[in-house]
């Protein structure tokens, strides 16, 4: 299994090139930039990466099309894939911190974030396993450099015919973020390797199941498919700080930020504990926006628990325990992790590579 590394988007282009040039020499396999609204352009914040190393992939996770047309995107793709010799990859999906920003979705549920007006209507796109599939078809449509006379899209209209002729690199890799079901069947159809997020090793049989059948739709199964994990890593040399940073950041997992409830009662003892996180989602997003760390209304063992189960942290002690659970992802099938890296990026990444590489590739 290969290791990845997922950026925070605070990250500068110079800063993310010093720690690209560190990373192909511990050996990770590749780099995925974060997609926000507020923070350095997914694409661009790459180029100085791409133009520092030779062997690490490179590539922007996740992107929606319906915050960046599918054409614009594989412009910006194949762009980006010339610079970095045929190293770039990208995973689009139906969602995306960006969608709430532009209007397509609120950004949590309940009351807005600090200092915004009331959000007065919530949309979500349409049909978005279709959406996403159409990103997929013209991306590759565009990296194969060959004429299309447009697309059809029911979505997604191309009205006029395309060609990518300047684009001379080998053709990026294609992933599609996947989580629910619909979606990694259609990922196993479409893409060339899909994204999960937040999954545990006990989640992967289902999903290999449902990619099973996007491999049946294509026709063939593909030898080099890709099946990722967004994983967020917490690990440092000072527990508290660690435990500290994994509580700010336990609003993003997938179990408490979606209130998926049979994910909830994996870590909780009773009907209780669950009905106990869904009342206090809210304080959940405080404990990030104010940088506090600090969950009120729920008991810090459960905290604990979830933070165990959704995510690494602890001290260097902590690290025995992560390779296990690493090794277990790659005996349920993924080929690489993706660890979601916060503060102090270069240390996270030190300790990455002198203890998680070795022992899971």
């Amino acid at each position: 299994m290969d290791v990845d590394i997922i950026l925070d988007p605070e990250m500068s282009p110079q800063a993310i090139a010093e720690l690209a040039v560190e990373a192909e020499r511990m050996g990770i396999r590749a780099l995925w930039s974060s997609n926000y609204h507020q923070y350095w352009d997914c694409f661009i914040s790459l180029v100085p990466a791409a133009m520092a190393t030779s062997k690490i992939l490179l590539g922007p996770l996740a992107i929606s099309p319906w915050e960046m047309h599918p054409l614009k995107m594989a412009n910006a793709l194949l762009s980006l894939n010339e610079v970095a010799n045929g190293r770039a990859m990208i995973a689009p999906g139906g969602g995306g911190g960006i969608l709430g920003a532009i209007g397509w979705k609120a950004s949590a549920q309940g009351e807005p974030w600090p200092g915004r007006h009331p959000v007065k209507k919530t949309r979500y796109p349409d049909r978005r396993v279709r959406g996403v599939r159409e990103c997929l078809q013209v991306l590759h449509l565009a990296s194969s450099g060959k004429l299309s006379m447009g697309y059809p899209g029911e979505i997604f209209d191309i009205n006029r015919p395309f060609q990518m002729a300047w684009a001379k690199a080998d053709a990026p890799l294609i992933y599609s973020c996947s989580s629910g079901p619909q979606m990694i069947r259609m990922g196993g159809q479409y893409a060339d390797g899909i994204q999960v997020s937040d999954f545990t090793v006990d989640m992967m049989p289902e999903a290999l199941d449902n990619l099973a059948v996007g491999f049946e739709r294509r026709g063939d199964k593909p030898t080099d498919f890709r099946l990722g994990n967004f994983w967020a890593w917490h690990v440092k040399t000072d527990r508290d700080v660690s435990l500290w940073e994994a509580r700010r950041e336990l609003i993003w997992r997938g179990a408490v930020i979606g209130k998926e409830e049979h994910i909830l009662r994996k870590f909780c003892h009773d009907d209780d504990e669950v009905q106990l996180i869904m009342d206090n989602w809210e304080n959940f997003r405080k404990a990030f926006w104010t940088r506090s760390g600090e969950i009120e209304g729920v008991p810090a063992d459960l905290v604990s628990r979830l933070i165990a189960g959704l995510s690494s942290a602890g001290g260097l002690d902590a690290l025995d325990q992560e390779i296990e659970r690493y090794q277990n992802f790659a005996k349920a099938g993924l080929t690489e992790l993706s660890l979601r890296v916060h503060d102090e990026p270069m240390e996270a990444l030190k300790l990455i590579g002198e203890h998680i590489v070795p022992a899971v590739q």
